[in-house]
């Protein structure tokens, strides 16, 4: 089918001594206010865009006998959940189950006579929207309210809603613009709840307080550093809220006590560029977790609650052994740190005893559950592999002994079909990349099958050995399923991410092809059927290897990817982009980062060669990566790929940057996607 052919329209921009031509400029639309929506485009936008919604809709509708295949498999797949729920301090329990389709949750609290009470049903919530996608559900603590954001449009602007758990009774007690990841606690009185307000650029910049009994918003700090966003949340023993001012390169806290929930915030180190910290407390005394002196994998030091001084050392810096989180009890302080790029538990007594507990699987993933209870005298994480779903496991926090006491339990399903690999690709200047590879178990070693390679690689995050149902029905489909853990991450430290950062970006890219070259070396996979997969900055990772190496890929899939880097960048009110000027350069004022960027952006990158089917996606709605990356992206390679590989925008006039929150959501995304990568190795 014709593809829809974008118009070019020149557009020059004149920048510190550069000039360029953006001729697809004019797909960008930003209205003055309010959402996008396909009725307030401009009306040869709305055309254009209704045309790639057409052109999708037909070529892929080859894929619909495929499309349902895995979707089905995915359905039978569906888990049941036996998870146990965390005790509160005051005897109760809670949790949520899914509604009977599996698509929602109902939230529940189970009282100490074990009678349970059903707080919500996200069902009736989502009823009537096109967009559901709810976040940071949370009790307060005396037991009384119970809170969660909302997001009924998919442009990551919630509301927050509050349940009062004697009544029943619930209200909209923020209506619009909250920030809804980490942006609202109750206070420890669970008088007041704390919530962080997004501007007109969707940048958390004020913290308000808002009593639960009713009053005015009250104004408790505002940022005016375009380049600062904001988190809050209570301490471990409940004796501060903190509110977290972070950057890439720096960070300030500034606390609230409890029992003085009205008074001003108290900073604790003030901002300094190149230093950033995280404040908890254990013991009586503040943790300050930080990389100041040169201590980039972190280290824990112990703070008077009072003046802030440093009063002693609790754990020392380790380089190559990164420390990614605490969880104070008051029995023990818990850390997670990675170690050879694998998590790893430490248990540490008030008398500086340790526990170390690790797990003997080749790839394996951990986390804290969160809302544990300070006093309590177990620890619950989750453990998985790509081959063994999340089960809940309670670590004493005295001995460290282990107790499975909960389990996803997907059906038809047994672990033991599928191996886990930890491999290491060699970069062409030395550097090992880890490769985490599921494999049907019946499958030999060294029989070359189709591969799916997914990567991430920015901002220090790291791609985490995690199960994925899709992924194993798509390994049952005769795939090989692979995440590339390249630099730009924090898989092997801190040093891992700044050497796939900034100037050093394409190592990120070229870590990706030495893994895809790696599998194919070994027998893992077949030449000419691999197909890359990245989702938002792992849309750039994936969508430059494309560009470096076109005729290495069956297929490229790049979910709401961030392609048009020197223009994005290059927008001072784009709400990303002052935060991450560290991360990516500044275009606007610095020319190298300029020149560094303008020679990896996938979108500026596009050459005469023959490029592979391409699959983007993209939501109308979407303000961190905004639908006309991809949609420029996508037209650029229509203008001028050699190969008569389709390149396909897949837009969503009703998301964002994220799909609705329910499962069949998830499954039918996946399941599009793996029909598009079956496609692309039978075709080659």
């Amino acid at each position: 089918m014709p593809a829809p052919q974008a118009p070019q329209r020149d557009h020059w921009i004149s920048q510190l001594g550069r000039r360029r031509n953006d001729p697809y400029d004019w797909l960008k639309f930003v209205p003055e206010e309010g959402s996008r929506t396909m009725d307030n485009l401009p009306p040869d936008l709305r055309a254009h865009l209704q045309a790639e919604i057409d052109h999708s809709q037909a070529m892929l509708q080859v894929l619909a006998p495929l499309e349902a295949q895995f979707h089905a498999a995915m359905q039978a797949r569906a888990p049941e959940i036996d998870a146990p729920l965390p005790i509160s301090s005051h005897g109760w329990r809670y949790g949520f189950r899914q509604t009977a389709d599996g698509a929602h949750r109902v939230f529940t609290r189970t009282a100490p006579d074990g009678a349970e009470q059903v707080l919500f049903d996200e069902a009736e919530r989502a009823a009537g929207h096109a967009y559901y996608r709810a976040t940071d559900h949370q009790h307060s603590p005396d037991d009384r309210w119970f809170a969660w954001a909302e997001d009924l449009i998919g442009d990551d602007r919630h509301r927050i809603c509050l349940l009062d758990m004697d009544s029943g009774d619930i209200r909209v007690v923020v209506a619009a613009d909250a920030y809804g990841y980490g942006g609202f606690t109750f206070a420890p009185s669970s008088q007041q709840l704390f919530w962080i307000w997004r501007d007109v650029h969707s940048r958390p910049t004020r913290l308000y307080r808002t009593a639960l009994a009713g009053g005015p918003d009250v104004l408790v700090y505002e940022e005016q550093d375009p380049a600062i966003f904001m988190q809050v949340a209570r301490t471990a023993a409940g004796s501060f809220v903190a509110l977290t001012l972070a950057g890439p390169d720096m960070s300030e806290v500034h606390l609230i006590a409890a029992g003085a929930e009205t008074a001003p915030p108290r900073i604790v180190r003030a901002r300094e560029r190149g230093t950033s910290y995280a404040i908890n407390e254990w013991a009586g005394q503040l943790l300050m977790l930080t990389d100041a002196d040169g201590a980039i994998d972190r280290k824990l030091l112990a703070l008077d609650a009072v003046s802030f001084a440093v009063t002693g050392e609790l754990v020392a810096h380790q380089e190559g052994r990164p420390i990614l989180t605490i969880l104070p009890f008051a029995d023990a302080l818990v850390r997670l740190e990675r170690s050879n790029g694998l998590h790893r538990l430490v248990l540490r007594d008030a008398s500086g005893r340790e526990v170390p507990i690790a797990f003997d699987d080749p790839a394996y993933a951990l986390s804290l559950m969160p809302g544990q209870e300070y006093g309590a005298r177990r620890l619950r994480i989750t453990h998985q592999t790509p081959a063994s779903p999340p089960r809940w496991i309670d670590i004493d926090l005295r001995t460290g002994a282990c107790e499975t006491v909960g389990t996803v339990r997907p059906r038809n399903f047994a672990s033991a079909d599928y191996r886990v690999e930890r491999l290491e690709a060699r970069t062409d200047d030395g550097r090992l990349v880890p490769i985490t590879l599921l494999s049907r178990a019946d499958m030999p070693a060294d029989q070359p099958a189709p591969l799916l390679l997914n990567g991430y690689g920015a901002y220090g995050y790291s791609s985490e050995a995690q199960f994925s149902l899709p992924a194993t029905v798509l390994v049952d489909a005769g795939f090989r399923y692979a995440i590339a853990h390249v630099r730009g991450g924090s898989e092997r430290g801190r040093r891992w991410f700044f050497e796939g950062r900034r100037m050093q970006k394409r190592n990120s890219m070229s870590d990706f092809i030495a893994c895809a070259r790696h599998l194919t070396s070994l027998g893992r996979a077949h030449a000419g059927a691999i197909v890359a997969q990245g989702r938002s900055a792992g849309g750039l990772l994936v969508c430059g290897a494309m560009n470096m190496e076109p005729e290495l890929w069956a297929g490229v899939i790049a979910q709401v990817p961030f392609v048009d880097m020197l223009n994005t960048m290059s927008d001072a009110d784009h709400p990303l982009v002052p935060l991450f000027r560290p991360d990516w350069g500044d275009p606007l004022a610095d020319p190298e980062a300029y020149d560094y960027i303008a020679s990896i952006s996938p979108y500026e990158n596009i050459a005469a060669a023959p490029y592979p089917p391409l699959l983007t996606t993209a939501g109308l709605k979407d303000d961190r990566v905004p639908y006309w990356e991809p949609a420029k992206l996508v037209a650029n390679v229509r203008a001028l790929s050699t190969s008569r590989n389709p390149a396909i925008l897949h837009l969503d006039p009703d998301s964002g940057h994220q799909s609705s929150g329910d499962q069949d959501s998830e499954f039918a995304e996946a399941a599009l996607l793996w029909a598009f990568a079956k496609q692309c190795v039978r075709a080659g």
